[in-house]
């Protein structure tokens, strides 16, 4: 097993010598700032765009999405296959400069404890300050700051965060910033046609937005490798988020809509933890997070208002399902869109995944089944699919909960647990378990009369 040692730097000034943990480690270095002191990989653009709404984020804001970069720099560019003895946990220490050591020394072991929880390897965080030259990262508005902001939320192009935005918009109690955060074309393009969409349905003023383009390719940190699990990602959406939150005057929410069955994710057979039990919206994460967020006196709450209700009963309960299910189809909830081009078909939605099969089902249940979406396997039901192939795997899996939920109605409510602990909300463990059993319904009665058998 390798471990990887990766050092945050802050320009040509930054130069002090890391004496890295580890001594055999794998040591590899990334310079925040260009030639010109501005701060690079997408943060520069998030700070510009805050600014122009007359907005100054927090320096431990700042501090926090660079810690969230470093850490995403390691989840994608360094694999899990070639580098974990047990093919998935790796080892990766990071060197942070931050604009104050000690407050974020203090939380160094709960911040590990988070992220092994996120990502389910072994990380080791380390605290140095920022270089004389960058103590003040942070720039100065453009003009003074846009009236009426009261709340943040997350904006991923996906159905939820549709449905969210829709409901926020359509109530009118809240004028939020949308932020968005993207790496590849299909997300980015879900996120420009939703937000056009929304400017012309409630108006231009009706919202601000953020979108963010951040990641790591070979030409910013060259291991040789790629990872495309991306179990770190929600730690850097919800940074992006804190840091937009804490320019806000006052106590901010930062919506995070996300349906209660996938924000659970419970395995759905013995084999699906790892990469296919992602933890991106899991309670226990949300709360770990909020719990660093205070700690760093930012002035930010995380909430996901939709975490007792499936996919479909947010879709059949907005606000405007006019409005959603004329734009619900350019919306993307795909695990992997890109994979249609194998086949040499435009990106579109595999209809097979995890993901797509909960949004088939939400809106099988939502709009009566009127789902214009493309998806690479139209009719789930016009042949046998393989079930230990990609396209019906997770279909036979569905299947076998459902049966297991229907047998034992009890059961729901131990295996609501097997993700991660549900200790800081024991109160809500009848709600999660309720929504866990009503969303494998939900999928199972999308797949009625769906066969599926080895080979198919």
């Amino acid at each position: 097993m390798r471990r990887f040692s990766l050092i945050g730097r802050l320009g040509s000034d930054d130069t002090c010598s890391i004496d890295t943990i580890q001594p055999d480690a794998d040591v590899f270095e990334i310079d925040f700032l260009d030639d010109d002191g501005r701060i690079g990989f997408g943060i520069g653009h998030a700070l510009d765009q805050l600014a122009s709404l007359g907005l100054q984020p927090s320096e431990k804001g700042i501090d926090l999405v660079i810690l969230a970069a470093l850490v995403n720099a390691g989840d994608t560019r360094i694999s899990r296959g070639l580098n974990a003895q047990d093919g998935w946990t790796r080892e990766i220490d990071l060197y942070v400069p931050v604009s104050d050591p000690s407050t974020w020394s203090a939380n160094a072991k709960s911040t590990e404890a988070m992220l092994r929880f996120l990502t389910g390897d072994r990380w080791r965080v380390y605290y140095r300050e920022r270089t004389r030259m960058t103590k003040t990262l942070s720039i100065a508005p453009q003009c003074l700051a846009i009236d009426g902001l009261t709340k943040a939320s997350l904006l991923s192009g996906g159905l939820d965060s549709l449905v969210g935005a829709v409901d926020l918009l359509s109530r009118g109690e809240h004028r939020p910033l949308f932020v968005s955060h993207y790496w590849d074309s299909e997300t980015a393009r879900a996120q420009a046609y939703i937000l056009d969409q929304l400017k012309s349905r409630f108006g231009k003023e009706a919202f601000k937005n953020i979108r963010v383009r951040l990641g790591f390719d070979k030409h910013h940190l060259d291991t040789g490798e790629t990872e495309n699990t991306q179990r770190g990602r929600s730690f850097l959406f919800y940074s992006l988020a804190t840091l937009s939150a804490s320019a806000i005057d006052g106590w901010t929410i930062v919506d995070i809509p996300e349906n209660g069955l996938i924000a659970l994710n419970v395995p759905l057979d013995p084999l699906r933890f790892g990469a296919l039990s992602t933890r991106t919206a899991h309670p226990y994460f949300i709360s770990s997070m909020q719990k660093l967020i205070d700690s760093l006196a930012l002035n930010v709450g995380l909430s996901n208002p939709y975490r007792h209700k499936t996919k479909g009963e947010m879709v059949a309960n907005c606000e405007n399902k006019a409005f959603l299910e004329y734009i619900v189809p350019n919306s993307m909830s795909c695990s992997s869109p890109a994979k249609a081009r194998y086949k040499k078909l435009s990106p579109r939605h595999c209809g097979y995944c995890v993901p797509c099969l909960i949004r088939r089902a939400s809106l099988e249940a939502g709009l009566d089944g009127d789902d214009e979406t493309l998806y690479m396997v139209e009719n789930l039901k016009g042949r046998v699919l393989a079930s230990d192939q990609p396209e019906g795997k997770h279909v036979r899996s569905f299947q076998m909960m459902a049966k297991r939920i229907k047998a034992n109605s009890g059961l729901a409510k131990i295996l609501v647990h097997k993700p991660g602990p549900l200790h800081d909300e024991p109160e809500a463990i009848s709600d999660y378990a309720d929504v866990f059993r009503r969303g494998i319904l939900e999928v199972d009665d999308l797949l009625k009369c769906v066969r599926t058998r080895p080979g198919g």
